[in-house]
């Protein structure tokens, strides 16, 4: 038996693939005459295989065959198709799908295709299913001032690259009149990039104070060697002249002083490197279901261990448990809280370097607790102005953190139990929740509540969730 496959006549996808692609489809491929039957594709072990997202991803190696995918591309090919499948269905609920039109548009200002410059059949699939919604956009939606300019680039740049080699006429294509802008925005990276480079730049000036600091420091080291050369030459010209002299001088050494062990940093919240965190974009782990994948900016310096670039971005890959917690659309370009010198982890086969600080409902007494969150669950929100990177700390509470907690000193298990959130939706650090601390703050401000303190910013903002109170967080 060989490979067959039967197209919908009411599937225009497939029926765009086949006329693109043709030497992609098995020879067998079909018409059906039924009007609303699905798209099958028959293999020759096993039961036939319905839908048309599941049938893209069979022939997108034989689309794209100078293409490779990573795990993490893969999953995120996936996400597309099934998103680009709920902006087409006509049962989707409007508002939705106006989020959804704006994390798209969002996602497409800083990348050429849905993967960043790599082509896939995700950028297909979403062309088709969308070109006939932008085809019935009025001017103000596509390049108004709230319009999705982005999609608009994007959709004519499918249907015209050559990468992508679609066949299609003039009269099918999406009419673009590029003169035809009524408001031009500024490119979205423009204020990221040069932030960037001052910081790059300032680190570059940094690094040559330190060697120039460096430079004093061995000019002075090396004439003290000179020195202590010539005294050792010294030395060996009267231990020539007197043996018994020279041995009766070594023997004569000084007693070693003990080193003073290095004092142990006090047990405090601001051990913990909090720190304001924007997701750039989150998938699906692809390798379990109740994980995401993020990547999140959080001001870290250029080549620092555990961190990549992403779009011009340092990024850290973040793996949190939130998947069928908080909708994956909520976990797109948003700024968040995150715990920055935790040990990293790999999670079934990602590495993940930092952990999103989210709120869920305290377990009620007598329940056993949890280590995991429980519905409702919802992400720490950092002011709308903090910006990626800037340090995050509870008020009466400030210090410098460590650079990575030790797991056996277990400083993150210790002091978690005082994470919670206030009646204000605040949230908080209650050192009477936390033993080891006897209920004390260090420091306290005057007017603060003793042993307790909100969430701040550096700029003075308060970390806030959106309904729970009393709640756990970590």
């Amino acid at each position: 038996m060989t490979t067959s496959l039967s197209i919908s006549p009411s599937d225009p996808l497939l029926t765009l693939l086949q006329r693109s692609f043709p030497s992609a489809f098995p020879p067998s491929t079909i018409t059906s005459d039924t009007p609303n039957s699905p798209s099958t594709l028959a293999l020759p072990s096993g039961s036939p295989v319905q839908g048309t997202n599941t049938i893209v991803s069979y022939l997108s190696p034989k689309i794209f065959p100078e293409a490779s995918y990573t795990d993490i591309e893969s999953a995120e090919i996936a996400q597309w198709l099934t998103l680009s499948a709920r902006l087409a269905s006509p049962s989707e609920d409007a508002n939705k799908v106006s989020d959804l039109l704006k994390t798209l548009n969002g996602h497409l200002s800083t990348r050429t295709t849905l993967l960043g410059a790599k082509p896939s059949v995700a950028d297909l699939t979403l062309y088709s299913r969308l070109a006939p919604t932008v085809m019935q956009w009025t001017p103000e939606q596509r390049t108004g001032e709230n319009g999705y300019h982005h999609i608009v680039r994007f959709i004519d740049f499918v249907q015209n690259a050559p990468v992508f080699g679609l066949k299609l006429t003039e009269g099918e294509k999406v009419a673009v009149d590029v003169d035809n802008v009524i408001f031009v925005q500024k490119p979205v990276d423009a204020k990221e990039e040069k932030d960037r480079r001052k910081k790059a730049a300032a680190a570059a000036l940094e690094g040559e104070s330190g060697k120039a600091a460096e430079g004093t420091k061995s000019k002075k080291n090396k004439a003290k060697e000179n020195l202590s050369e010539v005294k050792q030459a010294v030395k060996g010209v009267a231990a020539s002249a007197n043996p018994t002299a020279s041995k009766k001088e070594k023997k004569e050494k000084a007693p070693k002083t003990p080193k003073t062990p290095a004092k142990e940093a006090s047990l405090t919240p601001s051990l913990i490197d909090l720190r304001v965190g924007h997701i750039l974009k989150a998938i699906n782990h692809p390798n379990a279901d109740s994980l995401y994948v993020s990547t999140i900016a959080c001001g870290d310096p250029p080549n620092k261990e555990g961190t990549s670039e992403h779009e011009g971005q340092v990024v850290r890959t973040v793996c949190s448990g939130l998947n069928g917690l908080v909708p994956i659309e909520e976990m797109q370009n948003r700024k968040v809280v995150v715990v920055c010198n935790l040990k990293p982890v790999t999670m079934r086969g990602v590495k993940s370097s930092a952990m999103v600080l989210a709120a869920s409902p305290r377990p009620v007494e007598g329940e056993a607790p949890d280590d995991g969150h429980k519905g409702p669950v919802e992400l720490v929100t950092p002011p709308a102005d903090a910006k990626a990177g800037e340090r995050v700390f509870f008020e009466s509470w400030k210090g410098e953190p460590e650079g990575q907690l030790n797991p056996k000193k277990k400083i993150w298990e210790t002091l978690q139990p005082g994470f919670t959130t206030t009646e204000k939706r605040e949230v908080a650090f209650d050192s009477a929740a936390v033993p080891q601390l006897g209920g004390e703050g260090e420091g306290s401000a005057a007017g603060a509540v003793k042993g307790a303190g909100r969430l701040v910013t550096e700029s003075g903002g308060v970390c806030v969730v959106k309904t729970l109170t009393g709640a756990v967080v970590r």
